[in-house]
């Protein structure tokens, strides 16, 4: 298991995202040389040095603060899709080969080099901007529904540099069976699904974690 790659994006100005700012930093690219990677500051953006989140209504913060896609599943979009995608297409500061990302628990724990842990939260859930920046018609309907799987959303736990290269390992994976892809399926799919998410409440980002408790709250489930 190992980063293939780091990728950070620049705010650009663009007219298919939603973000008030009229920004999106979702373009992301291949770094080189090593990345600092820490929790942002209360009321920060991206965990990646260098990279540009532009929407904190949902994405950024500490809970969001990288975002990690498999080499394979770009490899897997490009025979879907006909397309060649480089590292960041995605919109990922974390481009990895040879984890199963998507059957990542949420909580579990990823060393990368010697230093950085990182810990899973969530999967991504794609947006306009996303859909605008790969102009792909019905891309949030298709990414959701598709088999590769949404990615993982990661909080740090310990700070530190990596680089394209380094080893990852996994660290820790705590005692239940909610994965990116089962909370990802029970958000966007069967939300009758999300009360049985709530086993990860404490490891979940806020976003998911609000739309389960509320789900939960609403239908009378614990």
């Amino acid at each position: 298991m190992e980063l293939l790659s780091v990728n950070a994006g620049r705010a650009t100005a663009v007219d298919y995202t939603a973000a008030p700012s009229g920004l999106t930093g979702i373009d992301k690219r291949p770094v080189d040389g090593p990345v600092r990677i820490e929790a942002p500051r209360p009321g920060g953006a991206s965990g990646v040095a260098g990279d540009a989140v532009c929407d904190l209504r949902f994405h950024g913060g500490a809970d969001r603060a990288a975002y990690a896609f498999a080499r394979e599943d770009l490899d897997a979009w490009e025979r879907e899709l006909g397309r060649t995608f480089a590292p960041g297409s995605f919109g990922e500061n974390l481009t990895t080969r040879g984890l199963d990302v998507n059957n990542a628990l949420i909580g579990e724990r990823w060393r990368i080099g010697d230093q950085v842990v990182l810990e899973v939260t969530g999967g991504r859930i794609p947006c306009r901007t996303f859909a605008g920046f790969l102009e792909e018609k019905g891309w949030v309907r298709r990414f959701n529904a598709s088999a590769a799987g949404p990615g993982a959303l990661l909080r740090v736990i310990v700070p530190g540099e990596v680089r394209a290269g380094d080893r990852m390992e996994i660290v820790h994976r705590p005692a239940h069976d909610v994965t990116v892809a089962r909370l990802h399926h029970a958000a966007t799919a069967d939300r009758t699904l999300l009360p049985e998410t709530l086993v990860a409440a404490e490891w979940m980002e806020s976003g998911l974690l609000g739309l389960a408790r509320s789900y939960a709250e609403k239908y009378g489930e614990k």
